[in-house]
């Protein structure tokens, strides 16, 4: 039920479970969380699409296998990685191409991402906890409100109403929206930019924005001098430097 293949340098993993709309089962969070685990740990794999089996992203838990979802939740506990939310906490960046209905904790999934894209045509977002009586617990109060601000975040989860993708990109809860057909094809293409970055620099910067990000603090302007001074004290290269700037403008001249 959960599908993992490579194009190149990116993994591309899917939630295959079409006949129930990718619910997700115990069994499911499980073999996700150690999928994305074995991928993170593939020095060949530079970035990772996650999307689901049309005709939807993830309807959320399997209400049919609650309890076994809600015992699998802390997966950490078992393989002793931090999580975010439902996925874990990965050094490999990792983009939600949201080809359906995300709902409740399949919302709360993608946005455990480092960002989404959607299908102009077939996504649809909503969170749905209070009308099923239960709360969240995989970041929904957290990333949702980060994302869209606190007052649209209550808006949702305070009615359950689904928005739509172009309401979605308009709130900032995606970034980009693109015809159904090229979402696979417009993720590929985000992940395969990520993949041809210097891999040490994409997983700093991955770090520095989850340890900055949401600071705006004195301190964390001088952190991040700081940080950046480490880097090029320990790991900058001159000569490679100056080779990447003139292949990324030259690169940049051709798309124009």
């Amino acid at each position: 039920m959960i599908r993992v293949t490579r194009d190149g340098a990116v993994g591309i993993v899917t939630l295959n479970r079409p006949e129930s709309r990718n619910a997700l089962t115990g069994q499911m969070m499980r073999d996700l969380f150690s999928s994305l685990i074995d991928l993170d740990h593939d020095e060949d794999i530079r970035a990772v699409v996650l999307t689901g089996a049309d005709p939807a992203f993830c309807a959320g838990l399997d209400l049919n296998d609650l309890a076994s979802t809600y015992s699998d939740m802390q997966l950490s506990s078992d393989v002793d990685v931090p999580q975010r939310g439902l996925i874990p906490a990965l050094r490999t960046p990792i983009i939600a191409a949201v080809n359906g209905p995300a709902v409740t904790g399949g919302l709360e999934l993608a946005l455990g991402c480092d960002w989404m894209i959607a299908s102009r045509q077939y996504a649809t977002f909503a969170d749905t906890h209070a009308r099923v009586g239960v709360m969240p617990g995989a970041g929904m109060t957290i990333r949702l409100p980060q994302l869209i601000g606190i007052n649209r975040a209550r808006q949702m989860s305070f009615t359950g109403n689904f928005i739509n993708a172009t309401t979605a990109y308009e709130w900032g809860l995606v970034n980009e929206i693109c015809e159904h057909e090229q979402l696979m094809p417009r993720a590929l293409e985000m992940a395969g930019a990520i993949a041809d970055a210097d891999p040490l620099a994409v997983h700093e910067l991955r770090h520095m924005y989850e340890e900055l990000g949401l600071r705006t603090d004195g301190d964390a302007y001088r952190e991040e001098s700081r940080w950046s001074r480490r880097w090029m004290k320990e790991r900058f290269d001159g000569g490679a430097f100056s080779k990447k700037r003139d292949d990324i403008i030259a690169r940049g001249s051709a798309q124009q």
